[in-house]
Parts: C-alpha cells; sequence; structure tokens
C-alpha cells in the first residue's frame, strides 16, 4: 500500500490560501454563445413578456385598438391624410377588373373568347357603378364600396360584407339584377365567444377549422338581433366576405395596421403640442417692459418716515413727481396684436424683445425618427406621410417607391380586390343561370367548371414615379429588348392590356380611313432612349450630387 503524503509545516505559519476578493467586486463572466444574451444594464430583463395564442391577443385588444384608432383618424390630419394616400396607393380611382377565363376548352375561338370577355367587362362596368343594380342599400357604387372597405381595414382591421340574391319583388324599379352586395361594419361582427359550439370571435368554424357562419348583430325594427349569416351556400358558393391580413395560420379576426403605431405617434403629438404651447407662451411673453419706479417697499418706507422731522414734506414731493410721469405715461400706450405699435414710453422705461427658443434644436430630429417608424409601420413613404421633402433627391424618392409599391399592391390584391371578386362571381352566376349572358355548354358546363370561369384578377393605380420620361423610356427599353411585355407594363400603370389594344386600333383605323397618318406609326421607341441615354446619366448625377 502506498503510504499518504505528509506534508511539514513550519511551526506558528499556516497554509496559504487565495486572498479573498473585495466584497462589491464585479465577478467575471463566463463567455458563452446563445440567444437571448442579457447585457449589463439588463436591458432585455427589464422588459418582461409573456407568449400568447395571436388570436387571443386579437380577442383581447380588438375593441380598444379599434375605438383608439377610430378616434386618432378622425382627430388628426395627418394620420387621415395617411389613411387617404393608403387608400389612393392601393385602388386609386377604381380596380380594373380583368377576366382571364379558359374558354379554349369549351369550343371558344380566339376572337370568340376575346368578344365574350369584351362583353363581360362592358356589361360589369354598368353594374359597378350603379347603386341600384350593386348595393343592397341602393347608396354605394362597387368603387365606393372598396373604399369603405379599405378604411374599415384601416381601423378595424378587417372588412366584412355579405352578397345577398334579392327577389324581382323587393328591387327598385329600374333595377334589373338581384345579385346585391351588402357591406356591414366589422363592429357589428360580435365578440362571443363559444368553445363548445366552435364559436370564436364572432365566428363559427367546423370541426376541421372552417368558417361556416358569421354572427351579426344587427338593428331590425328597433330591436338588436344576432343574425348567423352561412359562409357560403349550399352549392359552395362565396356568401360572406371577409378580408383581412392574418398575423397567424390561427387567426379568425384582424386588427388594425394602426395598432403598433399607436405608441410613438402619441408620442409624437405629444411633443408637438408641448413645442406650439411653449411658441405660444414665448410669444405672449417675449417684450420685457423695464422700469426704474420704485416697488411697493419704496411706498412702505415713505410712510414710515412721515412721523419723523421733514419726512412728510419729502413724501409729497415725491408723489407729486411720480404723480406727474403717471400723467405723462397715461397719454402713451403699447398696443400688442391688431394694429401693434408704440406711442411714447414713460420716463425711466424701456422695452426690450427676446428671441423664441423653441423648439429647441433637437426637435426635428425626434420627431423625425417618430414619424418615420409610424411611416415605416404603415406602409407609406416618409414623404407621403408628412410631404417633408426637404431633403429628398431623386434617388432617394426612386428607393421610396421601390420599397413601398409591392405592398400597395399587396393590398390591393389581399384587401381591396375581394370587393371586387366576390360581388362579380355571384354577378356571373346570375347573369349564365338567366341566360343573360350566353355559354357555349350550357349551365352544366359552367357549373363544371365555375372557377376556371370566373378566375380575374385586379388592377391597382399605376406605380409612381418621380420622373415620367424616364419611366416611360424604361418601359420602351423592356419591351424593345424582350424582357418586358405589353400586358405587364400596362398592368403596372393601371390599365388593362386588352382595353388599350382595342382603343390603340380603333383610333389608328381612324386616322387611316380619315387619310391621317397615325401616331402609332413610329420606329422601335428605345431608339430615342439610347440616344438621350448620356443626357440621362449627366441629369441623374447632378440631381444626386
Amino acid at each position: 500500500m502506498t503510504a499518504k503524503p505528509r506534508m511539514r509545516v513550519k511551526a506558528g505559519r499556516g497554509v496559504t490560501s487565495a486572498p479573498a476578493r473585495p466584497v462589491g467586486a464585479p465577478s467575471v463572466p463566463k463567455v458563452r454563445a446563445g440567444y437571448m444574451r442579457d447585457t449589463q444594464s439588463g436591458v432585455l430583463a427589464s422588459r418582461p413578456s409573456s407568449l400568447r395564442e395571436h388570436r387571443d391577443e386579437v380577442r383581447r385588444v380588438w375593441t380598444r385598438a379599434a375605438g383608439l384608432a377610430m378616434d386618432l383618424l378622425q382627430n388628426s390630419g395627418k394620420l387621415r391624410g395617411a389613411a387617404d394616400q393608403i387608400l389612393v396607393d392601393a385602388v386609386g380611382n377604381e380596380l380594373q377588373l380583368n377576366p382571364k377565363p379558359d374558354l379554349s376548352r369549351f369550343g371558344y375561338t380566339r376572337e370568340e373568347a376575346i368578344a365574350w370577355v369584351r362583353e363581360i367587362k362592358a356589361e360589369w362596368k354598368v353594374y359597378a357603378w350603379n347603386p341600384l343594380e350593386c348595393d343592397f342599400r341602393a347608396k354605394w357604387t362597387i368603387p365606393q364600396q372598396t373604399d369603405i372597405g379599405m378604411r374599415h381595414w384601416l381601423a378595424f382591421g378587417e372588412s366584412v360584407g355579405v352578397c345577398q340574391f334579392m327577389p324581382a319583388s323587393q328591387r327598385l324599379p329600374g333595377t334589373r339584377t338581384g345579385t346585391k352586395m351588402l357591406l356591414l361594419s366589422p363592429q357589428q361582427l360580435v365578440q362571443d365567444t363559444s368553445e363548445v359550439e366552435g364559436l370564436y370571435q364572432g365566428v363559427i368554424h367546423d370541426a376541421y377549422g372552417r368558417p361556416i357562419a358569421y354572427r351579426f348583430e344587427e338593428r331590425r325594427d328597433g330591436w338588436k338581433q344576432k343574425i348567423d349569416y352561412p359562409a357560403r351556400d349550399a352549392e359552395g358558393r362565396q356568401i360572406v366576405m371577409h378580408a383581412f391580413d392574418p398575423f397567424s395560420s390561427d387567426d379568425v379576426r384582424g386588427l388594425s395596421p394602426l395598432a403598433p403605431t399607436f405608441r410613438k405617434f402619441m408620442m409624437a403629438e405629444n411633443a408637438d403640442d408641448a413645442t406650439a404651447q411653449l411658441m405660444f407662451l414665448q410669444t405672449i411673453y417675449s417684450a420685457i417692459l423695464t422700469s426704474e419706479r420704485p416697488s411697493a417697499e419704496a411706498f412702505e418706507a415713505f410712510e414710515a418716515m412721515e412721523g419723523s422731522e421733514g419726512g412728510k414734506d419729502l413724501k409729497n414731493e415725491f408723489i407729486g413727481y411720480f404723480k406727474a410721469q403717471l400723467e405723462r405715461a397715461a397719454e402713451s400706450e403699447i398696443r400688442l396684436g391688431p394694429g401693434a405699435g408704440i406711442s411714447q414710453l414713460a420716463p425711466g422705461e424701456s422695452l426690450d424683445f427676446k428671441n423664441i427658443t423653441a423648439p429647441g434644436p433637437r426637435h426635428s430630429e425626434v420627431t423625425g425618427a417618430f414619424n418615420r417608424e409610424t411611416a415605416r409601420a404603415l406602409g407609406v413613404s416618409y414623404g407621403g406621410y408628412t410631404l417633408d421633402y426637404e431633403k429628398a433627391t431623386y434617388s432617394s424618392i426612386q428607393m421610396e417607391n421601390a420599397s413601398v409599391w409591392p405592398l400597395a399592391r399587396r393590398r390591393t390584391e389581399r384587401i381591396a380586390a375581394p370587393h371586387y371578386l366576390v360581388p362579380y362571381s355571384s354577378w356571373m352566376d346570375e347573369r349564365i343561370e338567366t341566360g343573360l349572358t350566353s355559354f357555349k355548354g350550357g349551365i352544366e358546363a359552367y357549373r363544371a367548371n365555375r372557377e376556371a370561369i370566373l378566375w380575374a384578377i385586379c388592377n391597382g393605380p399605376s406605380k409612381p414615379s418621380a420622373d415620367d420620361l424616364k419611366k416611360a423610356k424604361a418601359t420602351s427599353e423592356r419591351i424593345a429588348n424582350g424582357t418586358g411585355d405589353l400586358e405587364r407594363e400596362i398592368s403596372e400603370d393601371g390599365g388593362d392590356a386588352e382595353e388599350v389594344f382595342q382603343s390603340r386600333l380603333y383610333w389608328h383605323k381612324r386616322h387611316i380611313d380619315e387619310g391621317m397618318k397615325s401616331p402609332f406609326e413610329r420606329g422601335l421607341p428605345s431608339d430615342a432612349a439610347k440616344d438621350d441615354s448620356q443626357a440621362d446619366a449627366r441629369q441623374t448625377e447632378s440631381e444626386t450630387a
């Protein structure tokens, strides 16, 4: 067995140990890699958070967020202007409905298919712009309903409507069609939730999570009633339109896009209010009158001297002198406001004007940061939100448009387009079923291929540009070198390629028939673009400098 080692220690001395760490000395943290590493100041720990289902969070704050958003839209000119900007970016004057049915399988030739689609477009225009035909209340056109729906989305986070068929006995005189769109306020969609019946925040679901009905609260004959509207009819046709932008796959209702902007928008509004009040105060009190007249303590001293020898005479002489000054000063005046002016100051008086120190030197930076965050959350450009183009250049505006334009197109397809496509589908069903529009193969062929026949897209307004000439040259160059086509370029410009072609063909033949030179007979558009390329480059360099 190995013996245990022993150590000899000199008497009077102990084994030395490591020196103790001073009390309060910072410990050396262990370096490690990983997510959620906090800073020494504990910035992450200072912000507690919890994780819950997003639809539960929407249900919790929906009423408060909708009320606050509506209040801000009604009382803020800046936010109302931003809402109108979002509306015109996504919708413009109206959306262009462009049906794209596949009619080749039904025996249509190319010319017959073009003529059939042209007829549908013409009839849809008449229907969509006549409130008697398209609106259940006979008040709004389809473009107006789209505008209202977009504003509902901004305030409530969603837009809801019901597409119904009105019998001939209930229609107004002069009305031909029975398909009507009833646009409802999202506030009428109840907040009730019952897991037993599959009801969550006003939407009833089946066992697979599919919406089968919507519960609205309506006022009928003076009484509030809860009415369930089926999501689709017995043949699968859509009845209820519910347009919103979900954040999670489990979302049932939408939330106002203004909700993330509330905090910073109100901070910016408070900063503007405080600055304005400070400027008002400094403007009112910036005129300072300095006088050598004695104060109240001096008059009290004269009262005390009255009992002494010669004090009474001195008091009377001073009061007489001061009275003469007051009588002279009474004839002069200082006017502030309308007709401002100074006639004469009393002896020993001087009038000074102080400079206004509000707003502070960093006011623009702070409010600019608030406005940029709000504009980013709303999906509009900073210049479009504030109308401040002081430091903007051609390149910066182009970059703003390039980043915001995809958001506008997305809103056109997700939020605005359903206000057209849902009534369009029901309107087409009525026309085919009643024989107003003929279809090869008959009603049975239409019913069997309904989705393919009703396929359509909606084109929004044209893409904004800081220089229309450069935009036109770029379009011409893409078409000439084969990287672009007329349909895409015209769609981005807010038009319909087929309508543009028919219009150009009509005016081309009209000019030729009248013995005039057609304006459409010219060389390749890329020729002019190549000739001016160097001039454009020099102009761009001067603008970005």
